[in-house]
């Protein structure tokens, strides 16, 4: 009780045992301690390996000595040995920018362990061949590459035979056809591996380099097929021309030559013990192209030509091998943009201190460094690599929202460093908009207005306000036109306006600002006031408007076709007695009925085209102008809103209302020459035209894809090749200035800029569609010899299968003889 009492439990006290503590309890404190966790061998190792050299305060060469140890050290443990091989593989492939130091974790390991390099070499040849016989070509590369920084342990010439067996088999290529692609790829990768090879054995190969160097030259040094179609600017633009972009195959020949002729290979000999057997690697006697499409490949970079060299220039061979390298961490980490993001700008981790400049150095700093320190700054060597995807033609490896969702988490991660860098990026594509690609300008107006919308729709406009004034054609009027569009489809017009100064106001119209489009037969005329010594005021009617409200009214409550029917005949009769085509009177007016009932969303439309598509594939069957006339009234309905005509456009496609032909004879033919080629200037016209086409390759490349072709399928191949015909002959009167409306309009001096723009224009879409076509064709001969490939290893199946299935029918009989 006197307890009870001493501690408080009574009285209405609040005794809390926790609180009152005694000098003497941490003397005699008879809890034991916390118990320590420590993690197996295999999962400290995998951590500590797949983090290598990201921290900038740790010397990469203690992690690599401090890995090694943990993993001698632990040797016996069975799961540690085959998942530090598996590690070491997934890394070179899944991470390619640590390849290099994972290969020294083995070299080091190997020195306490050499069954290390065995175990590895065990496992690192049959993937090699595996790859090469796959056509996975970067796959293949990257484990060439680790092989590489393995050279100096290897026994006899290392990986110079496997590099002189994949150069016979890219002759054999070559020599078979010169618009081969494989060919090239495979001179790439020697070419590419050869770096590796002069650093992990410093002064040993040069010669063999260079012997092998001077067998590629051949083949670098041909032209290659579709290159000119897939450089970035136009070749023959008139007035100051940006810096052109090389062939990646030829810049890294000549950059290997230039090493070797300056001896920058030359060092010190290796001392690593040279008894490990190169991994045999056979390659097989025929490749393929594998899943990707290969293509020549133009390195393009936004920061060549500056008073100071921000990245390294196209004479260095680290132009190519750390592009290399981001490219190759960027395409394969297209799962996580934020990992992609966080490699981007940890980039000066992975090179010698000495490689870059410090992070975030502002430009105008780097003209204070003085030599031989480097002035390349990380941030612009990963932009430019980013950009160099986005801007890849004919088709970048990933989608081109990756690459926007790339830079947006880079410029997050690190404003100060990558904001300025993008700045630089966008001020060069943009002074250099008319020479640009038509392609790629589109590419750039989309990311511009994309990358904006993510930080608030902020840009310094004033550097660009003297350009408002230039003609609508101008291509930087029609970047500046497009990139405002684009950013009022991801936001509200309003919003868009109180980011800009007065003078680009002007260029959003009041009607961008209404929620719903005006319905033109709400009224039965407008009234227009004349200015002149005494003002006139004068009305103009609005044709069918009465009957336009009637159908619109039937429509909403979802009326009969019969009630619908009746109307359409009123305004037929009414067209013909104005001698109009009654046809083409009556489809516009129910066409922007349809249009105006489903205007509240992009649903509510597709409901209302669900619900008279029957109706509106009937009168776009009647004729080529009802047809025309359905794009008309859809592009006049939403003028102030572009992009979702196309949508409802791309849906009628869908629905085989319209027809790709139409599509292109509206915009290329009808509207165009209503504009007098000015419509060629427009980001919405190329828009329509472009996804049409990609839909129409998109269906073929489908059809092809199967093992054999039916008639119906032939057809649409044709139906292909007749529309690029049909872009052809539309574009090449606009380009070379024969179209009757060009004719009339030069008659003027007046019109003479015009003129020049409109021809420059037409040009730029010409080149575009003319890579497109011979793109397809490109696609369509490898898919034939795909089909070809196929059909033969089938054969040889079958009549394997069958030399078996005798086989095992005459064992039995051999038995029944013995036994009787």
């Amino acid at each position: 009780m006197a307890d009870y009492d001493r501690r408080g439990g009574g009285g209405g006290s609040s005794y809390n045992p926790k609180k009152r503590r005694y000098r003497d309890d941490d003397e005699h404190d008879r809890r034991g301690a916390r118990r320590r966790y420590d993690a197996p061998p295999h999962v400290r190792v995998r951590k500590q390996l797949v983090a290598i050299a990201e921290n900038p305060m740790r010397p990469w060469h203690e992690e690599a000595q401090a890995i090694a140890t943990l993993f001698t050290d632990n040797w016996d443990d069975e799961l540690l040995r085959a998942n530090f091989v598996d590690l070491v593989l997934q890394l070179a492939v899944e991470q390619p920018l640590k390849t290099p130091f994972v290969a020294a974790v083995v070299l080091l390991a190997n020195t306490a362990r050499p069954e290390v390099v065995d175990m590895l070499l065990a496992k690192l040849g049959p993937l090699v061949e595996g790859k090469i016989g796959a056509g996975e070509w970067r796959e293949a590369k990257l484990y060439l590459k680790l092989l590489a920084c393995l050279q100096g342990c290897l026994e006899g010439e290392g990986v110079f035979p496997v590099l002189e067996e994949l150069f016979a088999r890219a002759v054999d290529l070559q020599t078979a056809s010169s618009e081969d692609t494989i060919g090239t790829e495979i001179v790439k990768i020697i070419l590419l591996t050869l770096p590796y090879i002069m650093v992990a054995a410093p002064g040993q190969w040069v010669q063999k380099a260079v012997d092998l160097m001077e067998k590629t030259e051949i083949i670098a040094s041909e032209p290659q097929t579709l290159q000119a179609l897939i450089e970035p600017y136009q070749p023959d633009a008139e007035g100051e021309s940006p810096p052109q972009p090389q062939s990646l195959i030829g810049l890294l020949q000549s950059q290997l030559q230039n090493e070797a002729n300056n001896g920058s290979s030359s060092g010190r000999s290796s001392t690593m013990p040279r008894n490990m057997r190169s991994p045999p690697i056979t390659i097989p006697e025929t490749v393929v192209a594998g899943p990707r499409p290969l293509f020549p490949e133009i390195y393009l970079s936004v920061y060549a030509g500056q008073d100071v060299e921000s990245v390294p220039p196209l004479t260095h061979i680290a132009a190519s091998v750390i592009r290399d390298a981001l490219l190759d961490t960027i395409n394969v980490l297209h799962i996580n943009r934020n990992v992609t993001a966080r490699h981007l700008i940890d980039l000066d981790c992975y090179f010698s201190p000495r490689t870059f400049a410090a992070r975030a150095t502002p430009f105008d700093k780097l003209r204070d460094i003085e030599p031989p320190k480097s002035t390349w700054k990380p941030e612009d060597v990963a932009v430019d690599a980013v950009f160099s995807q986005l801007f890849q033609l004919p088709t970048p490896e990933q989608k081109l929202v990756y690459y926007h969702s790339v830079l947006t988490e880079a410029c997050k991660l690190a404003p100060a460093a990558i904001a300025p860098s993008l700045g630089r990026a966008i001020r060069h594509l943009y002074r250099n908009t008319p020479r640009l690609d038509l392609e790629l300008s589109s590419r750039f107006v989309d990311w511009f207005a994309h990358h904006l919308s993510n930080f608030g729709f902020t840009w310094k406009w004033t550097e660009w306000v003297d350009d408002v004034s230039l003609p609508d054609a101008h291509p930087r009027k029609a970047f500046i036109a497009g990139a405002l569009d684009k950013e009022i489809r991801l936001s509200f017009a309003q919003r868009i306006k109180n980011t800009l100064p007065d003078p680009y106001k002007e260029m959003i119209s009041p009607e961008k600002e209404k929620d719903m489009p005006d319905f033109k037969f709400s009224k039965d005329g407008r009234f227009l006031i004349t200015l002149s010594f005494q003002p006139k005021l004068t009305k103009i009617d609005t044709p069918f408007a009465a009957e336009g409200r009637e159908i619109a009214g039937l429509l909403k409550r979802k009326a009969d076709d019969e009630e619908i029917d009746a109307v359409i005949q009123r305004i037929q009769s009414q067209a013909i007695d104005r001698e109009i085509d009654a046809l083409v009177a009556s489809t516009d007016v129910f066409v922007t009925c349809v249009l105006h009932v489903g205007s509240k969303s992009l649903s509510h439309v597709l409901a209302a085209i669900e619900r008279t598509k029957d109706r509106l594939a009937d009168a776009g069957a009647a004729s080529d102008a009802a047809r025309s006339q359905i794009i008309s009234a859809t592009m006049a309905y939403w003028s102030a809103h572009p992009g979702v005509a196309l949508s409802i456009i791309e849906k009628l496609l869908n629905y085989s209302i319209l027809t790709p032909e139409t599509v292109i004879t509206w915009a290329l033919v009808s509207r165009a020459g209503n504009t007098r080629g000015e419509a060629l200037s427009v980001s919405h016209v190329y828009e329509m035209v472009f996804n049409t086409v990609i839909k129409v390759t998109g269906r073929v490349r489908q059809l092809v894809a199967k093992p054999a072709l039916a008639a119906e399928d032939e057809d649409e191949i044709k139906a292909m090749r007749a529309l690029f015909a049909a872009i052809e002959d539309a574009l090449a009167s606009w380009a070379s200035g024969s179209k009757d409306e060009m004719i009339e309009s030069s008659e003027t001096e007046a019109n003479s800029e015009g003129e020049k723009l409109v021809r420059s224009w037409g040009a730029r879409w010409l080149r575009v569609f003319r890579r497109r076509a011979a793109i397809e064709e490109a696609f369509l001969v490898e898919a034939e010899k795909e089909r070809a490939r196929r059909a033969q290893a089938a054969e040889a199946a079958a009549e394997q299968q069958q030399g078996n299935g005798e086989a095992d029918t005459a064992q039995p009989m051999e038995a029944e003889d013995e036994i009787a």
